[in-house]
C-alpha cells in the first residue's frame, strides 16, 4: 500500500500537468479569439466613412480595402475601372473642405460642417469622400458605404503590410510570409553543409580530447542571446554585404539568412552528432570487414542510417529561423516588401509582431491583425513539430 506522502507527490504532479494543460489551452484559445477579430473589423478607419453622390451605382462589393487604397492614392481615377459610369473620381477628404467654401460658411465652431459635406457631396456625380462619421448630417443625401469587414482573402492575399494607410489600413500577409520563408530557407541552405561536416567530424574523425572541448563550446552558442547575434550582425556582416555587392544599405535578406545560419549551427550540429554516433557499432564493423575505406563507411553506412536524425535536425533549424526577432528585426532592414532578392530589404512575421504590437491600438485592427500572425506563425510552428514527431517515430522504426 502506498504511504500518503507518496499520494500527495503524485497528486501535486498531477495537479500541475492538468493546470500547465490549462494554461496552454487557453493561450491558444486567446489567440485565436483575438486574431479572428481581425474579420469583423471594418475596412474603413474606425469613426469614418465612405461617401458617394447619390447617382453613383458602383456596387458596394467594389469597395473593399485595396480598391480604397488605390483609389486614394489616385491609380484608380475613373468609375469605369469600377464598374460604373465613365466619370473621372474626384477624391475628397475633410481637409478639403476648405477649399469649397470660407471659414464663415463653415461656422466659428464648424457647426456648419455636416451641412457643406452634405451639399458638396449631393452636387458633385464623381465624388467619393472620406469624411467623420460625426459630420454625417441627419438628412445626408449622399450614398454611404456600408461598414465592409475585412475579408481572409485581403489579409491571406494581400501584397501590402501598411496599418497606417488612410481610409483603408493594408494587412496582407504575403510580404511577411515570404520574408520569414525567404530568409529562414536561405539560412538553412548556409547551415546545413558547414553544420553537417562538423558534426560528422565530431562523431567519426575527431580525437576524444578534442571532441570534448568543441562539443560544450557549440552548444554554449546556443545560449548567446539572440540580440548579441544581432549586433554582430550590424556590425560585422551588415557593412561587409554593403561592400562587397555595393549596395547603398547592407541590411538584407542576406544578412538575416548569415545571422540566422549561425544560430542555427548548434542545433543542427549538436542533433546531428548524436544521429551519427547512434549509429551501431556492428554496422561500422560490418562495412569495413567487407573491404569499405573509413570514409566510404561514413557516407555510404552511417549517413544513410543517420538520415532521420539529421532531418530532424534540419527540421529543428528552420524552426529556430521561422521564429527568431531580434536578431532579424536588427539586420535585414524591415521593409515590408515581397523579395525579389537576397539582396533587398525584407521583414518576417516575427520581427513585424516585435516591432508594432506596442504600438498597436488594443482590439483594433492593426492589433487583430498582429495576433493573427501570431496564428500563421502558430500553425508553421505546429506543422514544423508535427514533422519532427513524424521523423522520430520514423527512426525509432
Amino acid at each position: 500500500m502506498r504511504k500518503p506522502f507518496e499520494r500527495i507527490i503524485e497528486g501535486i504532479l498531477a495537479c500541475s500537468g492538468y493546470i500547465t494543460s490549462v494554461v496552454i489551452i487557453l493561450i491558444v484559445v486567446f489567440l485565436f479569439r483575438e486574431a479572428f477579430g481581425l474579420f469583423k473589423s471594418p475596412a474603413v478607419e474606425e469613426g469614418y466613412t465612405i461617401a458617394l453622390n447619390r447617382t453613383n451605382k458602383v456596387s458596394e462589393d467594389q469597395f473593399h480595402a485595396q480598391t480604397l487604397k488605390l483609389v486614394f492614392d489616385s491609380e484608380i481615377t475613373n468609375w469605369s475601372n469600377l464598374g460604373g459610369a465613365d466619370e473621372e473620381i474626384l477624391l475628397f477628404r475633410l481637409d478639403d473642405l476648405t477649399n469649397y467654401y470660407s471659414e464663415e460658411e463653415l461656422g466659428s465652431n464648424l457647426e456648419n460642417v455636416p451641412d457643406c459635406i452634405n451639399k458638396l457631396v449631393d452636387s458633385i456625380p464623381g465624388i467619393i469622400a472620406f469624411i467623420p462619421k460625426l459630420y454625417v448630417a441627419s438628412n445626408f443625401k449622399g450614398r454611404l458605404i456600408e461598414d465592409v469587414a475585412i475579408t481572409p482573402k485581403d489579409f491571406l492575399a494581400g501584397k501590402e503590410w501598411f496599418p497606417t494607410s488612410t481610409p483603408s489600413a493594408q494587412f496582407g500577409l504575403l510580404p511577411l510570409i515570404t520574408g520569414t520563408l525567404w530568409v529562414s530557407l536561405f539560412a538553412i541552405l548556409f547551415a546545413l553543409p558547414f553544420g553537417l561536416a562538423v558534426s560528422i567530424y565530431m562523431a567519426e574523425i575527431a580525437h576524444l580530447k578534442i571532441r570534448n572541448i568543441m562539443k560544450p563550446m557549440i552548444e554554449l552558442l546556443a545560449g548567446i542571446p539572440s540580440v548579441v547575434y544581432g549586433f554582430f550582425g550590424l556590425v560585422v556582416i551588415v557593412p561587409f554585404i554593403q561592400k562587397v555587392f555595393h549596395l547603398p544599405v547592407g541590411e538584407s535578406g542576406l544578412a538575416g539568412s548569415l545571422v540566422l545560419a549561425i544560430m542555427a549551427l548548434p542545433t543542427i550540429i549538436t542533433v546531428s552528432e548524436d544521429a551519427i554516433r547512434n549509429c551501431p557499432r556492428s554496422m561500422r564493423e560490418a562495412s569495413l570487414a567487407l573491404g569499405a575505406s573509413h570514409w566510404q563507411t561514413i557516407y555510404r553506412v552511417v549517413l544513410p542510417h543517420s538520415f532521420s536524425g539529421i532531418s530532424s535536425a534540419i527540421v529543428l533549424g528552420i524552426g529556430r529561423a521561422i521564429g527568431e526577432t531580434m536578431a532579424v528585426l536588427m539586420v535585414t532592414g524591415n521593409a515590408a516588401v515581397i523579395p525579389t532578392s537576397l539582396l533587398e530589404p525584407l521583414r518576417t512575421i516575427p520581427a513585424t509582431i516585435a516591432a508594432e504590437l506596442g504600438e498597436a491600438p488594443a482590439g483594433g485592427a492593426h492589433y487583430q491583425a498582429l495576433f493573427m500572425l501570431g496564428v500563421v506563425l502558430f500553425f508553421i510552428t505546429l506543422t514544423i513539430n508535427l514533422a519532427v514527431e513524424q521523423i522520430t517515430k520514423q527512426q525509432k522504426s
